[in-house]
């Protein structure tokens, strides 16, 4: 029970940081409310990112899955905390935290541990960070363009499940989640390529053409699509956000679907 606290305090902090900016979603947001949340968030963030490197390398690399996810919450939870300090995405925190909250648990477990010899590599180590961040980019990329079409819809007063009360600009939305892709997109080809290149260094053993380089090569094609109908043809709105959530989809089925089926279904 002991060892179970610190990381209920991680999402004590985030759910509590959720909860008060839904009890006060109606009002006009406060300067020293945000201040707080933004400090909260922060201390979330240390305390997650400190409980993230005891799994990860108390014993050895643990890439376990849940590991893992906690891995691509935290970083999405500091990369809306330093947009947040720039472009004031205070609503967004209605999609990041509280699943932040539940993945940020999840490695209390121990259920899916998986443990890679392969720590000492300096080329394996950079893989894994970079794929990582990759990943959290464009997991933040389809939150923020969730919240997008939250915002659309409310401006051409079209019906929607949820209210929020405020948002960015659409075009400072829109210039931010297309900052966000090109970064994602340029990590995603590292990570493919130092796969393809360097899977025998990395993984000890060749590439395999599985439907985890399917997916993840069919993903890549979508991001690079959208930019180049971004930068060629100025596409925006809805057009931009389905092509970000199709492209995530199978950023899904290549990682986390590959994973949940081999480490929490079948235990390998």
């Amino acid at each position: 029970m002991q060892k179970l606290i610190p990381y209920l305090v991680v999402v004590f902090i985030y759910l509590a940081v959720a909860a008060d900016f839904w009890r006060s979603a109606k009002t006009p947001a406060n300067p020293q409310s945000l201040n707080l949340h933004s400090a909260m968030i922060a201390l979330g963030l240390i305390i997650h990112g400190w409980l993230l490197y005891q799994v990860l390398f108390e014993n050895g690399f643990n890439l376990g899955f849940f590991n893992v996810l906690s891995a691509i919450s935290w970083l999405t939870v500091l990369i809306y905390w330093v947009a947040d300090l720039k472009h004031q995405l205070t609503s967004l925190q209605a999609f990041v935290l509280p699943p932040a909250a539940i993945f940020a648990l999840l490695p209390a477990s121990n259920v899916t541990n998986h443990f890679l010899p392969t720590t000492e590599s300096p080329l394996f180590l950079a893989h894994i960070a970079i794929a990582l961040l990759a990943y959290s980019l464009f997991t933040f990329a389809t939150l923020h363009a969730l919240l997008m079409t939250i915002a659309e819809r409310s401006l051409h007063n079209k019906p929607t499940l949820i209210k929020l009360p405020s948002f960015p600009p659409l075009m400072v939305m829109e210039t931010l989640l297309f900052r966000i892709i090109s970064l994602g997109f340029i990590l995603l080809t590292i990570t493919l390529i130092s796969g393809m290149l360097f899977s025998e260094q990395i993984f000890a053993k060749p590439m395999q053409f599985n439907h985890k380089t399917v997916f993840s090569i069919a993903s890549w094609l979508i991001y690079g699509g959208l930019l180049f109908g971004r930068y060629q043809y100025g596409w925006r709105g809805l057009k931009a956000i389905r092509w970000t959530l199709a492209g995530f989809m199978l950023l899904l089925l290549a990682y986390v679907g590959s994973k949940f089926v081999l480490q929490v279904l079948l235990h390998r």
